[in-house]
């Protein structure tokens, strides 16, 4: 009987990061989760079968003592789930360098560093799946979220490049694109904005009607991050997976219309969800 395939995932410190790490641990798989704070861990370790560590995906150190830590355990790496990620909103112009800079660091060169550092093993052992955890937002643009949607925009570029360049090793990519999922997104993502919420701006009128479509309109079909957990574990249990997985009615659907309908016609829509008027 072959052992049981090797996962790192980032993030795990709640949502799909958390579930993913419970479902796999659940079909038999060898769990490494990480987060950046090992102590928010601490619920996952506590059942024995999950290995815990401290991995920040923003710090080249931390990324290198993790994977070498998996590889001096386990001799092997199989599975890379990039799911670390958080959403900077905010109006472009309002977002601070720093802000973008952040937001980028964490979502795009994270996902990147880990993978490169889970590469060279995944090379050398002709086999390995890679599942970068994306969003409906890498293919619909959000006003007020252009940071958080720009990085996972980026995300699916890097996805469809490395999916040529690592198949000669065969080496999966994967990419997961999740609607609303019922997670602390949403309260990470307000606390992000704070700052812009309480002071007058350009764009301070326009902020109550976008946080309120957030909360509903963004919201239809939402589902539970067990949702997403099922179908990464479905892609990394799969000898073919999908070279994409849709989660939620509702990503698959404005994903689907976004090939066929006009810009014009998604910018009317977005004005009309988010209360913006034609002009001030």
């Amino acid at each position: 009987m072959s052992e049981p395939p090797v996962v790192l995932i980032t993030g795990c410190s709640s949502g799909i990061g958390k579930a993913t790490a419970l479902a796999a641990a659940a079909r038999g798989h060898r769990i490494y989760a990480t987060a950046r704070d090992p102590g928010s861990l601490r619920e996952l370790a506590a059942g024995g079968r999950i290995r815990t560590l401290a991995l920040d995906v923003t710090d080249t150190s931390s990324i290198g003592r993790a994977v070498a830590s998996v590889l001096g355990e386990a001799g092997r790496l199989d599975v890379l789930v990039n799911n670390a990620g958080y959403g900077q909103y905010g109006a472009v112009e309002e977002v601070t360098e720093e802000e973008w800079r952040r937001e980028f660091d964490v979502n795009l060169f994270g996902a990147v560093e880990v993978t490169r550092a889970v590469l060279p093993a995944m090379r050398r052992a002709r086999s390995g799946t890679i599942v970068n955890v994306s969003s409906v937002a890498g293919k619909i643009a959000i006003p007020f979220a252009a940071p958080y949607c720009a990085s996972k925009h980026a995300l699916e570029a890097v996805s469809d490049s490395l999916r040529v360049e690592v198949a000669p090793f065969s080496i999966r990519v994967v990419v997961i694109e999740a609607g609303p999922i019922a997670t602390r997104f949403g309260e990470r993502a307000r606390a992000s904005v704070a700052r812009m919420l309480e002071s007058p701006g350009p764009y301070s009128t326009f902020y109550k009607n976008a946080e309120r479509a957030m909360d509903t309109d963004f919201q239809a079909g939402k589902l539970p991050p067990e949702a997403v957990a099922r179908v990464i574990v479905e892609a990394l249990e799969s000898e073919r997976p999908k070279t994409r997985y849709r989660v939620t009615r509702m990503a698959s659907a404005l994903i689907f219309l976004r090939r066929f309908l006009p810009d014009r016609f998604f910018d009317r829509r977005m004005k009309k969800i988010l209360g913006l008027p034609d002009r001030v």
